[in-house]
């Protein structure tokens, strides 16, 4: 009683050493979200070479409910990620990702937060570094779209008026609001009063490429060129503007600073 085996569609997000033969095992799918199984066995089990990070595929589980335990029986696996292995910037995206979206629970929609994430390490598998750094600024600001934290980025969030019409913005986190150039002044001159700390800056460019990933489709997103000024710009405000949403930290980021 309690017992069951079940089969889903699931992507390895992170594995954990469990004493000195065995190994807890983050997977994601779109039917359960977040699962932790644990993977027996030593250096020369089968099971060891197919469940490996970024893996995806069909997972077969043994589950004990009322140990609340499941064991991985078998997993059939669909999709490796090769390059992964010879790009420290790959990887560490990657992880990344899924540091994110096991701290957000893969944001309460599991379909779309899967779609998104296996799209996201697939794509940086056939891509070069260059693009892949880019294709994580998309997937950063899909995956805060899904979160359904997505500031607004027409209008500044002040005086109404559209953002493209400045060469620059900022973002207030604790507004979390876009502000065009004209009242980011007003609010530098009051920022003693208010308590504003820590904004982040935007171009123009920027700006622009936002709005086109909300509104163009990936492969007409993926034509348009962004300056690594402009990049490095969003990685800072998209980054930032995570940490504030998780409310701690990222790991990934620490661990390995200046990687991404």
């Amino acid at each position: 009683m309690g017992e069951r085996n079940i089969s889903l569609n699931a992507i390895v997000l992170s594995i954990k050493e469990m004493g000195e033969t065995n190994r807890q095992v983050t997977f994601f799918s779109a039917e359960q979200g977040i699962i932790y199984a644990t993977l027996y066995g030593g250096a020369r089990s089968k099971m060891r070479s197919l469940v490996q990070t970024f893996n995806s595929g069909r997972l077969y589980l043994y589950c004990d409910e009322s140990k609340k335990q499941n064991k991985i029986v078998d997993f059939d696996v669909k999709k490796v990620h090769s390059t992964f292995n010879s790009s420290l910037y790959k990887m560490t995206a990657a992880n990344l990702a899924s540091e994110i979206l096991i701290k957000t629970k893969g944001a309460g929609d599991w379909e779309k937060s899967f779609t998104l994430i296996n799209a996201f390490v697939d794509g940086m598998d056939i891509s070069s570094e260059n693009e892949a750094k880019i294709g994580t600024i998309r997937f950063l600001w899909r995956y805060i779209q899904i979160l359904g934290l997505q500031p607004e980025i027409h209008l500044c969030g002040n005086c109404q008026k559209s953002l493209l019409d400045f060469d620059h913005s900022v973002f207030y986190p604790f507004k979390s609001k876009f502000l065009c150039a004209s009242c980011e002044i007003f609010f530098q001159l009051n920022q003693n009063s208010t308590g504003i700390t820590s904004p982040y800056f935007i171009d123009k460019d920027g700006i622009t490429y936002l709005n086109a990933i909300n509104t163009l489709s990936p492969g007409q997103v993926r034509q348009i060129q962004i300056s690594d000024k402009s990049m490095n710009y969003l990685k800072v405000f998209l980054m930032g503007f995570l940490e504030q949403i998780t409310g701690e930290k990222l790991k990934t980021l620490e661990i390995l600073p200046g990687i991404l």
